[in-house]
């Protein structure tokens, strides 16, 4: 579950919980931890989209904001590849697309109130679950990473030096730890 894949992921697995093996997330909030400085302007949009609205947009829909998005506040921005936010504000700045993606957004408050249920679930369930999280991200604080294990205190948690897109950055770190935790996830239901 990575971004807007946590608030999905979460909704299927408290609906299905016999198809779950294990939860793999990526820099995808469930506790309020996450939520830093920038999600100001965003709660300010949900309490009255028409007033800041206006902010919003700016917030999200810029060359710099889109940037920030992937290289956060990394040092090591020559590993990104800037075709990665030019291609995203191509896509943003198509016709109508702004306004699917405000409107996506404001629904995004719903997400921020499941928080509590989600965490519920995830302390009575205990899934096999492993974090890992990019530690520049300028969205989603570092923070949350820990917080998961308040939750499932044997969740298998690694911030690494990334940011928001984490395997933009570290791609093959990151296929061999979650590799590594299904081998060992596998191991424990084989024997």
């Amino acid at each position: 579950m990575q971004d807007y894949g946590g608030p999905l992921g979460f909704r299927l697995a408290i609906a299905h919980p016999e198809r779950l093996d294990a939860l793999i997330v990526q820099n995808a909030v469930g506790h309020e931890d996450g939520l830093g400085p920038l999600w100001k302007t965003r709660r300010e949009f949900w309490a009255d989209r028409q007033t800041h609205e206006a902010a919003l947009r700016e917030n999200f829909f810029s060359y710099a904001a889109t940037r920030q998005c992937h290289v956060g506040t990394s040092p090591n921005t020559e590993n990104y590849d800037p075709d990665l936010w030019t291609d995203e504000l191509a896509f943003l700045s198509r016709p109508g697309q702004q306004d699917i993606q405000a409107d996506l957004f404001y629904d995004y408050r719903a997400n921020v109130a499941s928080y509590p249920a989600w965490q519920d679930w995830l302390r009575k369930r205990q899934p096999p679950l492993q974090v890992v999280w990019g530690r520049y991200d300028p969205s989603f604080q570092v923070q949350e990473a820990g917080a998961y294990r308040r939750d499932v205190p044997d969740a298998e948690v690694h911030v690494l030096d990334a940011g928001h897109f984490a395997l933009d950055e570290q791609p093959d770190l990151i296929a061999d730890l979650t590799r590594r935790f299904l081998l060992r996830r596998q191991a424990r239901t084989d024997g």
